[in-house]
């Protein structure tokens, strides 16, 4: 009997032990930094565990859903839409989110990737039929802008934070494509033209501005001439004022002397014929270069 006893008392220690042992495992939740617990007691909702130790109820509350809190992507998605210029795009959308709040999310909504991808094509498509083609591919910022505030809006009840929402390509069917690619070529060749046409109404330009200069420095060499010819004359006058007859006749003589230089001087000619009266006033010129000098 004693030792039945022991093995008895033995027995409902160790359970004891057991027991408690559970009753600790049970009641003390580690939960990791990048998680969240959603507790349950008797299928309600209790308590959401943060990060670190926590401590439930044992074989009352139990953790119902582990949630993760990481930032999460969703798969790339193509959407359909239709410009208000009725031009039919293929736009290829990207969307970052994450839970903040682990009751909202598990008891709102089931399939929270597939209601969060729903509500991103629903609102690119009204987004862009708002737009025309061209504001489309040349505001694609304030397109993400719009569409991030409007998805942020609808998922706030799903305690989700949209972070990120990004429009990765718009593609346009083939037929458009063409379109825009003809005009495209068009609009290079009339630029082309418009450059050519612009260089040779330049070059016109430069040349006329060439003419007008050489023009110009040609009468300005005229008017320096006759700057210095009508100086040449106002002292000559000057000269013949002060002097009276001697200085014409000297200018006279001068120009006499350089006549005959410039006859005596020219090739092929050392004979020269002189009148006798062109003789008389030549000695006379030179009797008063002589007398000048």
């Amino acid at each position: 009997m004693n030792g039945e006893g022991l093995v008895g008392g033995s027995g409902v220690t160790l359970a004891l032990a057991a027991l408690v042992i559970l009753t600790v495992y049970l009641a003390v939740r580690i939960v990791p930094q990048s998680q969240k617990y959603v507790v349950e007691r008797f299928g309600r909702l209790r308590v959401v565990l943060g990060p670190g130790i926590n401590f439930i109820v044992p074989y009352i509350d139990r953790v119902a859903h582990k949630i993760s809190i990481l930032e999460r992507q969703l798969p790339n998605a193509m959407q359909d839409a239709i410009t208000a210029d009725n031009v039919l795009v293929k736009v290829e959308t990207s969307v970052f989110y994450r839970i903040t709040e682990p009751e909202k999310t598990v008891y709102r909504i089931r399939d929270v990737d597939a209601a969060i991808a729903t509500t991103v094509a629903g609102i690119v498509r009204s987004e862009i039929g708002k737009m025309e083609l061209d504001h489309v591919q040349s505001n694609r910022n304030e397109l993400v802008t719009k569409i991030r505030e409007a998805v942020a809006a609808l998922v706030d009840d799903w305690g989700i934070e949209v972070t990120r929402a990004e429009i990765l390509d718009v593609n346009l069917d083939e037929a458009t494509r063409a379109a825009m690619l003809q005009q495209l070529n068009a609009e290079r060749a009339r630029r082309a033209q418009v450059t050519e046409a612009e260089g040779k109404k330049r070059a016109v330009e430069l040349s006329a501005e060439a003419e007008l200069y050489a023009a110009e420095q040609k009468a300005k060499a005229r008017r320096i001439t006759a700057d210095a010819e009508a100086y040449a004359t106002s002292v000559v006058a000057q000269a013949i004022k002060e002097n009276g007859i001697e200085a014409a006749q000297y200018q006279v003589a001068l120009k006499q002397v350089e006549a005959l230089t410039a006859v005596g001087s020219g090739p092929g000619k050392q004979v020269v014929i002189v009148p006798a009266q062109a003789i008389e006033a030549f000695g006379d010129a030179f009797k008063m270069l002589k007398g000048k000098a």
